[in-house]
Order: structure tokens, then sequence, then C-alpha cells
């Protein structure tokens, strides 16, 4: 393939990718200069070598800097042009042999280290649904809220990356209990105001413990973090208010007060589907997220289904990256 010009040379590029090209440095339209920096941008893998006059040779080898691979002086040998080009062709061959070992290796690492955080996830999920056997008041919760979560968000018509941090921080959103006093927790009557607030530490105490495991998945940890936030802005830890609140939170807090309300507390009993659906009703815009509980109301359409009973356990995995496009995607907080 040869071309007139660099100019005609890049469209050539355009058209069929080659492993070689060899340039002169004077050329009309386009130097060789600007066409070494044009192939190096935009292909990458090909090799170049610039034909060069020897009063050249201090352009050839700023050539080189901009990542030729040789070049060769005029007047020259075709002998010695073939052995320029079989050494570019070899040094091209090594270049991109390295490259994919690197790309392997780093690939390899990558998973390596997504197995290492799966099997700590299996851990903190075992450690979850541990303490929460412990305690015939919790026992199946999370993995309930997870349930009712996931169903939430498929009546939503939500992405599978948003369903899977949903999923993850639905299950773990109350590991920070582990930091919560057991007498406070189990008490059998009313907390004291200071009480409440011990009790209110776990969401960012769970954060804490989750922060080094879930740096790649955002959404679940603050799910954990924020899911007793309350559009209002009269939620625990940090008063978050309406639209600050991500969507995946909105969804678990639906979830985790409705699966909360139904079931048996030291200090108090379940209260009725029909309440707590009630309840659900008249926090909308306020404590709740009203497409979050509209979609409850429509993945459930027959209260005879309610509560749901303990679903099985499934393994936990780190959620693909959501695209920051399916957020501003999301409907209003209300």
């Amino acid at each position: 393939m040869e071309a007139g010009s660099g100019t005609e040379a890049l469209e050539l590029l355009q058209q069929e990718r080659v492993p070689l090209v060899i340039s002169d440095l004077r050329m009309p339209q386009m130097d060789g200069v600007t066409l070494l920096r044009e192939i190096v941008a935009r292909w990458p893998d090909t090799a170049v070598i610039v034909v060069t006059a020897v009063a050249e040779v201090e352009s050839a080898v700023a050539c080189l800097q901009l990542g030729a691979l040789d070049y060769v002086a005029k007047p020259f040998h075709l002998d010695e042009v073939r052995a320029r080009v079989m050494q570019a062709l070899d040094k091209r061959r090594l270049t991109l042999e390295v490259e994919d070992y690197r790309r392997t290796l780093e690939r390899r690492v990558q998973e390596q280290a997504h197995r290492i955080e799966e099997l700590s996830l299996e851990r903190l999920q075992a450690l979850v649904h541990f303490l929460e056997e412990k305690d015939p008041y919790t026992r199946g919760h999370s993995v309930r809220v997870a349930d009712y979560s996931a169903r939430i968000g498929r009546a939503m018509a939500l992405p599978q990356p948003v369903l899977d941090s949903i999923a993850l921080g639905a299950e773990l959103h109350d590991i920070g209990k582990i930091g919560v006093s057991e007498a406070v927790l189990h008490k059998p009557g009313k907390l004291s105001d200071a009480e409440y607030r011990h009790i209110m530490e776990h969401p960012a105490i769970g954060a804490r413990i989750l922060a080094p495991l879930m740096r790649e998945a955002p959404a679940a940890l603050a799910i954990v973090r924020s899911h007793h936030e309350r559009l209002d802005g009269k939620g625990f830890p940090d008063g978050l208010k309406g639209d600050e609140i991500p969507l995946e939170v909105r969804v678990v807090t639906v979830a985790d007060s409705f699966d909360a309300m139904t079931s048996v507390r030291p200090y108090r009993p379940a209260l009725s589907v029909a309440k707590a659906l009630q309840e659900l009703e008249e926090g909308k815009g306020r404590q709740f997220h009203t497409p979050a509980v509209e979609a409850f109301l429509a993945a459930f359409p027959d209260q005879a289904t309610l509560p749901v009973t303990n679903p099985e356990i499934r393994p936990l995995h780190l959620p693909s990256p959501v695209p920051e496009a399916l957020h501003r995607a999301a409907p209003p907080p209300d």
C-alpha cells in the first residue's frame, strides 16, 4: 500500500490497518513528524520507520522520542531497509506481547481481588444472618428487606445494575448493629432518648465497616449509611433531604420500614398489614419516596401475600458499575 502524502496515508490507514509505516520526513500537505504524531495517537500498535536525509538526522532522533521505532538515512540500500523493517516488526511484536501480558496480568489481578471481595461479602452476609438468628425479633429481617426491595425495584423498571446495588445494600443494611449494645437492642420497654440515639448509630457504624470493601459499590454503601434518612430531612445520621438521598436508598427505606412495622419487636406487637400500608401511604412525600411506595403496592396487589415468608438466602455479589445516566434518569424524590 502506497500513499503520495501524509494526508493520503491517513485516509488509507482509516480504511485498512497496517503493521508498519515507512514515512519520509519531507512530504507535501503533511510532513512526516505530523503524520507520526497522528499514527501514534490513533493507531499506537502500528510501527513507524522514518526516512531522512543525512542532514536531518537530529529530526529523525526527535521522531524516535515521539514514538518511531527506527529511522533510515538517505541514500540507503534495500538490504539495510529490509533489516530495519524486520527489526521494527520484531520490536512491534515484542511490544504487543508485553502489552497483552500486562493486560492479562491486570485482568487476573482484578479477578482475584474481586473474588477476595466476594469471599469477604459472603462472610459478612453470614455474620448478618448469625446476628439475626440470635434475636427472634429480627430473624430473617435483612433477607426479607432485600426481597421487598428487589420487587419494588422491578416494579419501578429499574435497570439490573441498580437492582444489584439494591440487593447488596439491602441485605447488609443493618450490619452496623454489631456495634450496638445487645441490652439496648433487646430492651422490652420504650427506649430512652439516649438509647434511641445509640441504636441510630448503627447506619454510620455499618458504613465504616463496609467502606474498605465496597469502594466500587457506592450506592450499596449509601443504603447501609442512609436507610434511616427521610425525605423531609428529619432522618439519621446525616439529615439528608429530598433528592440528596440516592434512589436506591429511597427504595430500601420503604422495604425496611414495612418489614419493621409488620414484625414483632421487644417493645411492641407487629402492626397489621393494612395498618403498615396505611403508614406508608401517609408517609408519601414526607418520609417515603412516593414512586417506591406505589411500586410496593403494585408489586403486592393481593395483601394476603403479605408479609412475605423468609426467602432463600443467595450469595451476595458486587454489582457492576451503574452508569451516571441511569441516576440522571431517575424519577424525582416525591
